[in-house]
C-alpha cells in the first residue's frame, strides 16, 4: 500500500545516504492530474459526491467549470489558490469515513478509464528498472493514495486536511503544492536514500517547476503554455500523452518481447544504469518540438 510522505522532520544524516560502493537508489516522481490521468482527480468525483448529498447542484456546476478551465489552459498560482479555497470550504464538515468509502467504491469506475497508456507504460518501465514510483499531487490524500495504490506506486504524497471528531474542519495541515512539493521530495529522498541527480520527475504544470528542478531527469508532459516555454528554455524533454486506457487493480510490467529483452540485459546493465536509460527512452514517445 502506498505510504504518505513523512511530515517535515530533521535533515538526513550521512547514514541516510547510499554508500559509493552500493547500488544507486532512484525514484520517478509523477504529478497526477493531466500527467498520469486525463482529468483533475478531485473534480472527477463530483458526480458520486453529488449523489451522496455531499455536493449541491451549484457546487457541481462550479467544479465542472473549474475542470473545463483546467483542461483547457492549466492552472497558474492564482487559479490554484482559488481552487484550494473552493475545495476546503466545500468539504468542511464532511464525514471522513464516508468520503473514503465513497472514493473506494467508485475509484475504478471513475479513474480507471482516465489513465494515459503512455503513463502506464512509463510507470511499468520505471518499476522494471528497479525505481520507486512516487505520485505527488496537490489533490487530497483520500483521493491520491488509493489511485497511487492502483498504479502500483511505492509512495503517495498529497495534501493533508485537518480532521477533528471524524470530520474535515476545512483547514489544511499540509498543502502539497509548489515549493512544498519539492521540500517533500527532498525529505522523502533523504529518508529512502534516493540520489536526486539520478531521479526522474514528470508534470504538466508551471507550478511544478520546483519539483522538476529537484531531479536530474525532468520531463514535462502535456504542458501548459508557461511550462512549455520554460521547458524549451531549459532544454527539458516535452512529451504528449493522449491515450487514456483501462486500468486493472495494478499496472503490470511491459509484456512479451520487451520483458524478455529487458530481463536478459538486466544482469549486466543495472550496475551502470544503461537499462534504466534504455527502458525509459523506449516507453517515452519521440521528443516533441
Amino acid at each position: 500500500m502506498p505510504d504518505t510522505a513523512p511530515a517535515p522532520g530533521p535533515s538526513a544524516t550521512p547514514a541516510d545516504q547510499p554508500s559509493s560502493a552500493g547500488p544507486i537508489r532512484a525514484a520517478a516522481f509523477f504529478d497526477l492530474d493531466k500527467t498520469v490521468i486525463a482529468k483533475s482527480s478531485v473534480f472527477a468525483f463530483s458526480k458520486p459526491f453529488f449523489n451522496e448529498g455531499l455536493l449541491n447542484r451549484r457546487a457541481v456546476l462550479k467544479s465542472s467549470y473549474a475542470q473545463f478551465l483546467y483542461m483547457m489552459s492549466g492552472a497558474d498560482h492564482d487559479q490554484m489558490e482559488g481552487m484550494r479555497a473552493f475545495i476546503t470550504s466545500m468539504c468542511s464538515g464532511w464525514d471522513v469515513e464516508q468520503v473514503r468509502a465513497l472514493i473506494s467504491e467508485t475509484l475504478h469506475d471513475i479513474v480507471t478509464p482516465l489513465v494515459y497508456a503512455e503513463a502506464k507504460d512509463l510507470i511499468a518501465a520505471h518499476r522494471l528498472c528497479g525505481h520507486d514510483v512516487v505520485v505527488v499531487s496537490t489533490s487530497g490524500d483520500e483521493v491520491v493514495a488509493p489511485i497511487a495504490k492502483a498504479l502500483g506506486a511505492t509512495h503517495a504524497m498529497a495534501t493533508q486536511m485537518v480532521i477533528e471528531d471524524g470530520k474535515y474542519t476545512g483547514d489544511i495541515a499540509f498543502y502539497c503544492y509548489g515549493e512544498a512539493k519539492a521540500e517533500a521530495i527532498r525529505e522523502l529522498a533523504a529518508h529512502e536514500g534516493y540520489q536526486l541527480d539520478h531521479c526522474y520527475a514528470y508534470s504538466d504544470s508551471i507550478t511544478d517547476i520546483p519539483m522538476l528542478s529537484e531531479v536530474g531527469h525532468p520531463t514535462v508532459v502535456n504542458p501548459d503554455r508557461a511550462l512549455r516555454k520554460e521547458a524549451v528554455a531549459r532544454g527539458w524533454p516535452v512529451q504528449t500523452f493522449t491515450r487514456p486506457v483501462g486500468l486493472r487493480d495494478r499496472i503490470s510490467a511491459p509484456s512479451g518481447a520487451a520483458v524478455a529483452t529487458s530481463a536478459a540485459v538486466a544482469l549486466s546493465a543495472l550496475a551502470s544504469g544503461a537499462l534504466a536509460y534504455t527502458l525509459i527512452r523506449r516507453y517515452l514517445p519521440e521528443r516533441q518540438q
